[in-house]
């Protein structure tokens, strides 16, 4: 798949064109929005993503290549999206840390999410040369990816999932390298305080929100990683993803904590990946100490598979969520009071 450099300042100008669009359409003028709002936005983004999902299928390749490069866009923008599930609990925290009006996060989303763009471009060209450089990189993010899956599980097993927004390193620093006003002002970024300069607390929130995404970035973007290698199809589907993040916020807003079984079905998407890099790892092998420096050819996992499986087990652990949270209503409703 090569990719011009023509169509990656096309891409990264579109990209800038939606964000500037969506700022001015509607987050200019603060609101909450209302779930009829929220519901379109992300069917507006969902169906962009799938036109530029077809766009890949038909442009690179021929039948064979463009069907590839096709599967690998959707197999990694799903991927991205049910990950970035798991970043809306982590917003929250945040927003409800620096108490930030409802109508003044849609802004805050949009502004961080824009810096998680810039910074997970930078961490997605890093890890592409890395990649290109030293074929062992897959042995690293395959055995990151099955531990972060296996910590995942153990975390919510134990009950020790709960982030206090406060204690991330992240938080810290900005708090104390960026003087900050103990008050709002409207939806502004900046204001005056005594004739002196300072940030709002909307200005810490929405950079937390981009910083800490990139946090979260060293666990997805080896997992698009592990489904695909070509840099432009693991940008485009982490920019899709993000750029839908803001309107699911607010369209799950309420029912994230519904979703009891969601950290097992990312756990278990993050270590099948992780499989699946470590298995293309040592069919690329060429680490002196392991085989003698040869191919290892067990079996790799296709595309398709990884898509279906990706897919069934978003299914499956929503589904199983939801009867759960029922049965505990049901449950708690039939205790006498």
């Amino acid at each position: 798949m090569h990719v011009t450099t023509t169509t990656w300042i096309i891409t990264v100008v579109v990209l800038v064109g939606f964000i500037c669009f969506d700022f001015i359409s509607h987050v200019r003028k603060p609101h909450a929005p209302s779930m009829k709002e929220a519901t379109g936005w992300m069917l507006f983004y969902i169906g962009l993503a799938c036109l530029f999902g077809m766009f890949l299928w038909w442009k690179w390749g021929g039948p064979e290549g463009a069907h590839q490069h096709g599967v690998e866009f959707f197999a990694g923008y799903i991927t991205e999206l049910s990950l970035s599930v798991d970043n809306l609990f982590i917003f929250a925290l945040i927003i409800s840390s620096f108490k930030i009006p409802r109508e003044y996060q849609q802004k805050v989303l949009l502004i961080g999410i824009a810096i998680a763009l810039v910074l997970r471009g930078i961490f997605i060209g890093l890890g592409a040369a890395a990649i290109n450089a030293w074929a062992w990189v897959f042995y690293i993010f395959g055995v990151f990816l099955v531990y972060t899956a296996v910590k995942l599980v153990i975390d919510e097993i134990r009950g020790d999932s709960d982030t206090d927004i406060d204690d991330m390193l992240v938080v810290k620093m900005t708090r104390k390298m960026i003087p900050v006003s103990s008050t709002f002002d409207g939806d502004r970024l900046l204001t005056t305080v005594d004739g002196k300069k300072l940030v709002t607390p909307m200005v810490i929130a929405l950079v937390s929100i981009g910083f800490i995404d990139l946090m979260f970035a060293f666990d997805s973007v080896p997992a698009i990683f592990g489904l695909t290698q070509e840099p432009y199809i693991v940008f485009t589907a982490n920019c899709f993803a993000l750029m839908g993040l803001r309107q699911m916020y607010f369209l799950l807003d309420g029912l994230l904590d519904r979703l009891v079984f969601l950290p097992y079905g990312l756990g278990f998407i993050l270590a099948f990946i992780g499989v699946k890099l470590l298995l293309h790892a040592l069919a690329e092998n060429n680490v002196p100490f392991i085989n003698d420096g040869r191919p290892i050819h067990i079996f790799e996992i296709g595309t398709v598979t990884s898509l279906v499986v990706i897919v069934a087990t978003l299914a499956v652990t929503t589904v199983a969520s939801m009867l759960k949270t029922k049965s505990d209503a049901r449950r708690a409703a039939a205790v006498p009071r």
